[in-house]
């Protein structure tokens, strides 16, 4: 069987979630590597860290798909003197490719927050704020439950969702709640919207105190499980994904990547 490049790799990832529905300020796509590479062993992961990075070395890996960009912003040297620096020269002595989709994937039409919306058990799901190409996606998403739900029947659900046993929430905890916006991530500069759109709660990863406060007086709910939560379910499921179209290919999701706060 001819081998798998690392450009096919990037073309069905391209394909799953297109970097035209990536923020302006990001930075997606292939980040390093050689587009004519051969590529079998494939791990997804949140974030590039050296735990990650020491996993995908030991394992032999030839591509790193990650959610958070490595580099993010650019890179002047690539030196041992930062941790930007030191990852990428360990991942680039090791030849490992690194691919990120990040908020292309939060936005793709079978992105984070669509899966996201439908594992708290929304209905009738629709983007927050609407792609203005392409139908059916965009930023955030908003939602309905066919039955009457509080915020702290939301909150369950979500931890249940995400296999946690500690989240964060700000409003009554008995205020019913109807309609519900998502955001994955960090993304409290999404309740506006949300509230706008009539969304009685905001399910995000985390936000600031000032935008707990604001919510809290206006009367919108929010759910904050963490970041790493909101987002670490997509890139296991992410590795099941490209294993599929790529069936003969090794993929997995980094098995050393943890949740850097410690909930108490």
């Amino acid at each position: 069987m001819e081998s798998t490049t690392i450009q096919q790799l990037c073309t069905f990832l391209d394909n799953f979630a297109p970097p035209k529905l990536a923020e302006e300020w990001d930075n997606v796509g292939l980040l390093v590597g050689d587009r004519k590479g051969a590529v079998a062993r494939v791990m997804t992961c949140l974030t590039v860290t050296p735990d990650s990075v020491a996993e995908a070395v030991d394992q032999q890996a030839d591509c790193i798909v990650t959610h958070h960009p490595l580099p993010f912003r650019a890179l002047k040297r690539i030196t041992t003197d930062t941790v930007p620096g030191m990852l990428l020269w360990k991942l680039i002595r090791a030849g490992i490719a690194v691919y990120s989709p990040h908020t292309a994937f939060d936005s793709a039409a079978v992105g984070i927050n669509q899966t996201l919306a439908e594992g708290v058990g929304l209905t009738d799901i629709q983007p927050l704020i609407p792609a203005e190409e392409l139908q059916g996606v965009g930023t955030g998403r908003m939602g309905r439950f066919e039955s009457a739900r509080t915020l702290g029947d939301l909150a369950n659900h979500l931890k249940e969702f995400l296999g946690i046993e500690h989240l964060k929430a700000v409003g009554n905890l008995g205020a019913p709640v109807e309609k519900v916006a998502v955001a994955c991530g960090s993304a409290g500069q999404f309740l506006g919207p949300a509230r706008a759109k009539g969304c009685n709660a905001l399910v995000t990863g985390e936000t600031t105190f000032h935008t707990c406060l604001e919510a809290e007086a206006t009367e919108v709910g929010l759910v904050l499980p963490g970041h790493y939560a909101s987002e670490r379910f997509a890139v296991e499921r992410l590795a099941e994904v490209v294993s599929q179209e790529f069936p003969h290919m090794t993929t997995w999701a980094c098995a050393a990547e943890h949740d850097p706060v410690i909930w108490l």
